[in-house]
C-alpha cells in the first residue's frame, strides 16, 4: 500500500525522476524537456538563494552608505589653531599733514546737442508764397539811399557822369520766360538732378524750398536765392539751390517785343517715401 501512494506522489510530481525516466523512456534525452524537468530543482535552489541575497543587501543599504560617509567625514575633519596673539595699536594720524588733493576730473569730450525732429499726424498746410514786389527804380546821376516817398528830379543840364544802373528785373510780362522744351521739362530735369541730403534723410525733415532767379535777357540764370527752406533742413535749401543754378539757358521773357530781365520762382518739395 505504501508503494503505491510513493509512486502516486511521484507520478504526480513532473519533476520526479521515476517519472520523467517513464515518460522519455527511448527518447532522446540529451537535450529539451527531460533536461529542464531534471534540473529544475537545482536551478529553482539557486533562484531563491540569489533572490534572497538581494532583498537582504537593498535593505541593508542605506545603512551601508550611511556609514560610509561617516568615515570620510572624519577624515576631512582638520585641526583649527584657535591661538590667539595681542594686535599692535596702529600709529597715531600726524592731523598737521595736508591731506591729499583731490584727483583731476575727467576729460570732457566735445559734443554737439542733437535736436530730434518732432513727427506729427496733421500734415503742416503750406504758405502761400506772396508775389514779389516790384520796386520802381528811380534813374539818376548819383546813388543815394531815399526816404521811400520822395520823388528825385533830375537835372537838366550839367557835366556830371552818369553812371551805369541795372536795368529793371520784371515779375509778370507779355511773355513770360521758359524752360527749354516747356514746364514739363523743367520737373524732369529737377527730379533728375535733385539728391536728398543724407542728414535731413537720416532725421526724418522733408518740406519745400523755394527759389528766386532772375532770368536775363540771353536767358541765363542769375541771383538764384531762397526765399524761403524747409525748417531744419539746410542741406535741402543748399541742394535745391544747386540744381536751380545748373539749369541750362532759358527762352528769356519779352515785353513790348524786346528780350527783358525777369524774375521767377519755383518750389522743389522734398518728401521721404
Amino acid at each position: 500500500m505504501s508503494e503505491k501512494k510513493e509512486l502516486f506522489n511521484e507520478w504526480t510530481n513532473v519533476v520526479s525522476s521515476t517519472r520523467n525516466e517513464l515518460v522519455f523512456e527511448g527518447r532522446n534525452k540529451s537535450y529539451g524537456a527531460f533536461v529542464i524537468r531534471r534540473e529544475y530543482n537545482k536551478t529553482a535552489s539557486f533562484a531563491v538563494l540569489v533572490t534572497s541575497l538581494a532583498f537582504v543587501l537593498l535593505v541593508a543599504a542605506p545603512k551601508i552608505i550611511q556609514w560610509i560617509g561617516s568615515q570620510q567625514e572624519e577624515e576631512i575633519i582638520t585641526p583649527v589653531d584657535l591661538t590667539t596673539s595681542d594686535l599692535e595699536a596702529p600709529p597715531p594720524v600726524d592731523e598737521t599733514e595736508p591731506p591729499p588733493p583731490p584727483p583731476p576730473p575727467p576729460p570732457v569730450m566735445e559734443t554737439v546737442k542733437f535736436t530730434p525732429p518732432v513727427v506729427v499726424d496733421e500734415e503742416v498746410p503750406e504758405e502761400e508764397l506772396p508775389p514779389p514786389q516790384e520796386t520802381e527804380t528811380q534813374i539818376s546821376t548819383v546813388t543815394q539811399e531815399g526816404t521811400g516817398g520822395d520823388e528825385i528830379i533830375i537835372p537838366e543840364e550839367g557835366d556830371g557822369v552818369v553812371e551805369a544802373v541795372a536795368e529793371e528785373v520784371f515779375t509778370i510780362v507779355e511773355e513770360m520766360p521758359s524752360f527749354p522744351g516747356g514746364e514739363a521739362e523743367m520737373q524732369k530735369f529737377i527730379q533728375k538732378n535733385v539728391s536728398y541730403p543724407q542728414m535731413e534723410k537720416e532725421a526724418g525733415i522733408q518740406g519745400t524750398v523755394y527759389v528766386s532767379f532772375v532770368v536775363e535777357k540771353d536767358g541765363q540764370i542769375t541771383d538764384a536765392k531762397i526765399l524761403r527752406g524747409v525748417s531744419g533742413g539746410k542741406g535741402c535749401d543748399n541742394e535745391a539751390l544747386r540744381v536751380i543754378k545748373a539749369m541750362p539757358g532759358w527762352k528769356a521773357g519779352k515785353q513790348n517785343g524786346r528780350s527783358v530781365r525777369v524774375q521767377f520762382n519755383v518750389p522743389i518739395r522734398f518728401t521721404l517715401r
